[in-house]
């Protein structure tokens, strides 16, 4: 990420903004640099309240496909169709975001704690609403050419594109800087014959809209415990069972709250579009072990940048850092190995040896 003082998402917010001097940011985000700050009464638009201008982050790996060109675009087509998104406005050419008074629902209750009745229907009011959006019904650009987008009801075929995905831009594409580590994990391209023998099968079901990232920190309560719903970078049309899985992936529920909300959910959709949650007993399970096996190439990638950039401290620091890392990463191996076909996953002390020895080949890379 540049430095604030050369960043152009910071310079921008300071002209924009009512007081430079008052310009938050920027917020943690992985996607973008984010900064927020008021307008200045004599702009005649915004209404008040506090705005967040967005910058890409330079030089950034994309761990999911992207199906919209533009996330405001979205948002804005999203209007009176989705409750409890940003505003948005446009001033002198950029589209601002109305930033959301708040806490995430993570910082109010972590994940592995239940969530409390009030947020858990809003975010069952949300799943209604998305399920209601069908692909012609949105009018905004895709990326994806139409010859690569699975037909309509295809579930293997959306889950299909995924799979490429993580394949070839995920995992072939940083083959030359990560595959020695990725070996060393037991990760090949075998692995992909593997998980998409373990997910055949899927059940056509009508697509619709998936907020796609739909996780605690992207859920913000605001003073009324309204819950509002943020980041839709990677929202996508497609099987509306994988919006379910990746939501129960990344909320990490308690048990009974993860079953309450898969039979809610089958309910609901079922109320909207029948056919959406076709199949989903046999067919949930397989699209949370994709979660898993996805999960294990980007965290490969996210916690060996991570360790590369960490500050540098004293051996003992660093020994900690790198023996957190391991665990971390053997924790997610092991849940992604049997998707995978892994049949025996590297122990800790052999993920802290490859991450060393990646370590000391990429030194200078930082």
């Amino acid at each position: 990420m540049p430095a604030e003082s050369d960043s152009t998402g910071r310079r921008r917010a300071g002209e924009m903004s009512a007081d430079p001097g008052e310009v938050e940011g920027p917020l943690s985000g992985y996607h973008h640099e984010t900064y927020v700050f008021r307008l200045p009464r004599e702009a005649g638009v915004g209404g008040g309240g506090r705005w967040k201008c967005r910058e890409p982050r330079d030089s950034l790996l994309w761990f999911d496909r992207r199906c919209f060109h533009s996330e405001e675009r979205l948002l804005t087509e999203l209007q009176g169709r989705i409750g409890n998104i940003p505003d948005l406005i446009e001033v002198e050419g950029t589209v601002l975001q109305r930033f959301i008074e708040g806490e995430t629902l993570g910082a109010l209750h972590p994940s592995d704690t239940t969530v409390p009745d009030k947020e858990f229907e809003q975010i069952l009011a949300l799943f209604r609403q998305l399920v209601e959006v069908r692909p012609q019904a949105l009018l905004v650009k895709r990326r994806c050419e139409g010859l690569d987008r699975a037909r309509e009801g295809d579930s293997a075929g959306f889950l299909d594109r995924l799979i490429c995905f993580t394949e070839d831009r995920v995992y072939g594409d940083n083959l030359p800087e990560y595959g020695n580590l990725f070996a060393d994990l037991k990760l090949d391209s075998d692995s992909f014959r593997q998980l998409r023998k373990h997910v055949s099968g899927l059940r056509e079901r009508p697509f619709c809209l998936l907020h796609a990232d739909l996780h605690r920190e992207n859920l913000i309560v605001d003073r009324d415990r309204r819950l509002w719903a943020i980041d839709w970078e990677l929202a996508m049309f497609g099987d509306p069972l994988y919006d379910l899985a990746t939501h129960l992936y990344l909320m990490r529920y308690p048990l009974d709250q993860e079953r309450r909300m898969t039979e809610r959910w089958c309910a609901l959709v079922e109320d909207v579009r029948p056919g959406s949650s076709r199949g989903w007993r046999e067919d949930l399970p397989k699209l949370l072990d994709y979660k898993k096996a996805q999960s294990v190439f980007t965290d490969v990638i996210r916690t060996s940048q991570a360790l590369c950039l960490a500050p540098t401290g004293d051996r003992a620091e660093h020994r900690a850092r790198l023996r957190r890392a391991s665990w971390a990463l053997w924790d997610v191996l092991s849940k992604g190995a049997y998707p995978l076909g892994v049949e025996e996953v590297p122990g800790v002390s052999a993920i802290e040896a490859a991450l060393t020895r990646w370590l000391r080949d990429h030194a200078g890379d930082a």
